[in-house]
C-alpha cells in the first residue's frame, strides 16, 4: 500500500491493488498507510543522519581509486494547502504563492567518458534526500547522505548547484573541499535574460558572449555585456543584478578548465530527480498538499527510488 501510493495518485493506486492484487482498499485507507509510512521512513533516515553526523561513516565505502563524487542539489515548488502558505511571498502578480520549495538532493558517481567524450554517470549510483524544509536543515541531510556514500574516502569531490546563495552556503559549511560548479544551462538562462532585457524578448545572447562564457572568461563577459547597459537608472538596476549573477559565481563558472578535468558541468541529473522524484507525484492537475503529508510522500519516494526500501523493512524487524 506504501509502495502503490507512493508511485501515482492514491484513487489509482486503489484500482491497481484491485487489478493486480485482488485488494479491495479505499484510497482514503491508502493515503493514511502511504504517509504513515512515509514519515516511518523520514524518523529511520533521521535517526541515519544523526548517527552520521556524529560519528562519521560507519563502514568504508567501495570506491574505486580515481572516481568522481558528485553531490548535487535544487529545488522544485510543491502545491501546497492555503494554510501552508500565510505569510509567505511568492512568484504570483500580487506577490502572493501558492507553492512550497521542495529541496531534492542526489549523490551519484562517474564512470568515466562515453563513447563522445562526455562525462558519463554510473547509472546504479545515485540516490537520493529531500523535503520541504530550511536550507540549514537540508544542508545537514545533504551532507549525512554524502558521508554515507563514502564523502570522507572520495579523493575528488565536485558540487553542482544553480548558483543560488543557499547553495554557496550549504557548499561552504559542508563540502568546503569540494570543486564547486554551477550549473552551465542556468548559467545560460541567465545570459538569456540579459539578452531579452536589453534587446527585446526574443532576443538570444550572442555569439560573442557565449563564447566567453564557454571559455570561463566571466571577467570579459561581464565587462563586454556592461558596455550595453541603458542611461535608465531603473533599467539600470535589473540588468546590473543580471550581471552580479555572474560576477558572484565566476569561481565556480571556470568551464574550461572543468571541462578539461572531465567533469559535469551541467545539473541534469537532479533537475531530471526533481521531475521524478517529486513532480510526478506531488505535482499532477488539481492537488494540494499539506506540508507535513507532502515530506512523507517525499521520503518515501526518495527511499524507494535510492534503492532502500527493503533496508527499511528490515530495520523494523531488529
Amino acid at each position: 500500500m506504501a509502495r502503490a501510493g507512493s508511485q501515482s495518485q492514491f484513487e489509482q493506486a486503489a484500482e491497481d491493488l484491485l487489478c493486480y492484487a485482488g485488494l479491495d482498499i479505499e484510497p482514503r485507507e491508502i493515503e493514511r498507510v502511504a504517509e504513515d509510512v512515509g514519515r516511518q521512513v523520514e524518523d529511520w533516515l533521521s535517526e541515519q543522519q544523526a548517527q552520521l553526523i556524529q560519528d562519521g561513516a560507519s563502514n568504508p565505502s567501495n570506491l574505486e581509486p580515481g572516481t568522481k563524487f558528485y553531490i548535487s542539489f535544487d529545488g522544485t515548488g510543491v502545491p501546497v494547502r492555503k494554510n501552508e502558505l500565510v505569510g509567505r511571498p511568492g512568484k504570483q502578480p500580487d506577490g502572493s504563492a501558492r507553492t512550497r520549495e521542495a529541496k531534492l538532493g542526489c549523490v551519484f558517481t562517474q564512470v568515466g567518458l562515453d563513447e563522445q567524450g562526455y562525462p558519463q554517470r554510473d547509472p546504479d549510483s545515485t540516490t537520493y534526500v529531500g523535503a520541504i524544509e530550511s536550507s540549514t536543515l537540508f544542508g545537514w541531510r545533504m551532507y549525512a547522505e554524502a558521508v554515507r556514500r563514502g564523502l570522507e574516502q572520495a579523493k575528488t569531490v565536485i558540487a553542482l548547484t544553480d548558483g543560488q546563495r543557499y547553495n554557496h552556503t550549504i557548499v561552504q559549511t559542508h563540502f568546503p573541499a569540494a570543486v564547486h560548479i554551477v550549473d552551465l544551462f542556468h548559467a545560460y538562462e541567465h545570459l538569456t535574460t540579459l539578452a531579452q532585457r536589453l534587446r527585446g524578448p526574443e532576443a538570444k545572447a550572442p555569439k560573442a558572449w557565449r563564447d566567453l562564457l564557454e571559455a570561463g572568461d566571466i571577467r570579459g563577459l561581464v565587462r563586454k555585456a556592461g558596455r550595453q547597459l541603458p542611461a535608465s537608472a531603473k533599467a539600470k538596476k535589473v540588468l546590473l543584478k543580471e550581471l552580479g549573477y555572474f560576477e558572484n559565481n565566476a569561481p565556480q563558472m571556470r568551464y574550461a578548465e572543468f571541462r578539461e578535468n572531465d567533469f559535469f558541468v551541467g545539473s541534469g541529473v537532479v533537475e531530471a530527480g526533481c521531475r521524478t522524484v517529486i513532480g510526478q507525484r506531488l505535482k499532477q492537475s488539481g492537488m494540494r498538499w499539506s506540508v507535513r503529508g507532502a515530506n512523507a510522500i517525499i521520503a518515501l519516494r526518495c527511499c524507494i527510488l535510492s534503492g532502500r526500501f527493503e533496508d527499511f523493512w528490515a530495520s523494523r524487524t531488529r
